[in-house]
C-alpha cells in the first residue's frame, strides 16, 4: 500500500507553519528538516509518517528537555 502523502500546504497547515517556511528549510537545510519527495519541478510532497517522526521527535515534557537538544 502506497502511502499517503501530503502536499506543502497540508503539511504547513498540520505544523502550523507556512509554506514558504517548509520551503525555506527544504533550501537551507535547516530549521524543520523533514525529508521530501520532488514528484516533477513544481510537486513537493511529504510522507505522512516522516511528518509524524518530525513530530514525535520534537515532542517534550519540559521545556529543559527541549534545551538540553539546543
Amino acid at each position: 500500500m502506497i502511502e499517503r502523502l501530503l502536499t506543502p500546504k497540508q503539511t504547513g497547515e498540520l505544523l502550523q507553519v507556512s509554506v514558504e517556511t517548509l520551503a525555506n528549510s527544504r533550501c537551507t537545510g535547516t530549521g524543520i528538516t523533514i525529508p521530501f519527495c520532488r514528484l516533477s519541478k513544481k510537486a513537493i510532497r511529504y510522507k505522512e509518517s516522516d511528518i509524524e517522526a518530525h513530530i514525535k521527535s520534537h515532542t517534550y515534557s519540559h521545556t529543559g528537555q527541549a534545551m538540553e537538544v539546543l
